[in-house]
């Protein structure tokens, strides 16, 4: 089965390529009828990204020479978007539009404006759902045309958003995947020293803006029991990052995400106080990161994989930085350094569906009921059961109070800046600004929307319209 990724010179593609390596070795194990994917496609629009990832992937491909001789899994790289999909069964979508440095962008305008400069939370969000949203669309017509059978995983942020919109073109066949909430049940998991990999986990929300509300194993719920645990909830990240009295206050694991949000005064300040000192937003962190990785890999291949490696630690352990300062200098877990995230969902989500082997997986897709009160179409994260048929969404019960006006507030947001691309019209982009729970002021949006139409001026193509 051919996989295609779009996005092929992403920093993250090798983690993708390591987990495919692993599975080719369930075909000589005889596990779970052998290695889903057995020829992976990249495309990318920058060459220069693409030859310091494919030399990542020839050393990734010797080391695993080395220990189970040659790889089962054929590597090739496409130059035309339709060659690309031609013959694919699956895609993965993991774009970005505008580049690292359009991250950067985003969110200087938006702590220039005085509100939260964060890429996918808040102005940076609705500025790079702006500008993603015509391309990602373009792309699912693209797929419908050219491989109209094939699945699409879409990681391309902000996840949800894009996947909704994505969802308009291909229906069921697009799923959106996330890391965050199955790195969240796993750490609780361990926080009660429960195997992860046995236990259950009942999630709602949307994409960065949901909570655990459930952690079974041994046949019971367990997470009440974390919750009195004082010593247990502090001793992951998210109990230390919104601290004990307010996660037993609202009776549920919020994801780290909300950080922004539960904290928005002091993660703004943090970020503020950090540039304000001569530092680097997170976005100007991994600019510099990644051009020197990406420079150096392509005049060094030979070390390609010790630098990615280098980088992709460094970029692990700077991961929300600010956040974790103001809540205590809170440490990451080395467990959470290694990789295993989204790259493993991904796979499951392939798996899945390739061998028809029924998956329980924390995914974004279509509602369809799933959360009482939005309506079937609006993409939502929960609980799916995957299989040959796709990713069904398990009912996950009614959102309360503040949770539920949060997902409400947010979902319709996103709906604005839909509609705004749709319409190629400023005045549902305004609102998508100005009603989001993090810019307090229509004047604030109004800076905003001017400040995003002149950073990047394709935008005024996007929107012409008042």
């Amino acid at each position: 089965m051919r996989l295609t990724i779009l996005g092929g010179g992403g920093f993250r593609v090798p983690l993708v390529h390591r987990a495919l390596l692993a599975d080719t070795l369930r075909e000589d194990r005889a596990e779970g009828g052998g290695a889903v994917i057995s020829e992976l496609v990249l495309f990318d629009t920058d060459d220069r990204r693409l030859r310091a990832i494919g030399a990542v992937l020839a050393r990734q491909r010797e080391a695993h020479r080395t220990a189970h001789g040659e790889p089962k899994l054929a590597v090739r790289v496409e130059s035309s978007l339709e060659a690309a999909l031609h013959g694919c069964a699956m895609v993965f979508s993991a774009i970005r539009v505008g580049g690292v440095q359009g991250r950067v962008l985003d969110e200087r305008v938006a702590l220039d404006a005085g509100v939260l400069g964060q890429e996918t939370v808040g102005a940076g969000g609705i500025s790079y759902g702006l500008r993603t949203l015509p391309v990602a669309k373009c792309l699912a017509r693209t797929i419908a045309e050219h491989a109209p059978g094939s699945w699409v995983v879409n990681f391309t942020n902000p996840a949800g958003l894009v996947t909704e919109a994505m969802s308009a073109v291909l229906g069921d066949r697009v799923i959106g995947i996330c890391d965050s909430p199955i790195g969240l049940g796993r750490r609780a998991a361990r926080a009660l020293g429960t195997d992860p990999a046995g236990a259950r986990f009942e999630y709602a929300g949307l994409n960065h803006l949901g909570w655990l509300t459930g952690l079974w194993a041994d046949g019971r719920d367990r997470l009440p029991e974390l919750l009195t645990d004082e010593n247990s909830l502090t001793s992951f990240e998210e109990g230390r990052l919104f601290g004990a009295e307010w996660i037993r206050a609202i009776g549920a694991l919020p994801n780290e995400y909300l950080h922004y949000y539960y904290m928005a005064r002091e993660a703004r300040g943090a970020i503020a106080e950090t540039v304000a000192g001569g530092g680097q937003t997170r976005g100007e962190q991994l600019v510099a990161q990644q051009d020197s990785f990406y420079r150096e890999a392509a005049a060094r291949p030979i070390g390609a994989l010790d630098l990615w490696e280098r980088a992709r630690l460094e970029r692990e352990q700077s991961y929300m930085a600010d956040n974790r300062r103001v809540a205590g200098d809170v440490q990451r877990a080395e467990k959470d350094l290694d990789g295993g995230g989204y790259e493993e969902v991904a796979l499951a989500v392939m798996r899945a569906i390739a061998h028809d082997e029924p998956s329980r997986l924390i995914l974004d897709v279509r509602n369809r009921g799933a959360i009482p009160g939005l309506d079937d179409e609006a993409v939502v994260e929960v609980p799916c059961l995957v299989d040959a048929s796709g990713a069904r969404p398990l009912t996950a019960g009614p959102l309360t109070g503040h949770r539920s006006a949060l997902v409400h507030a947010v979902k319709s947001v996103e709906r604005d800046v839909i509609e705004a691309v749709r319409a190629g019209s400023r005045t549902p982009a305004l609102r998508a600004f100005a009603t989001h729970p993090l810019v307090d002021s229509v004047t604030a949006a109004r800076t905003l929307l001017r400040g995003y139409m002149k950073a990047f001026p394709e935008l005024q193509d996007v929107l012409p319209r008042p």
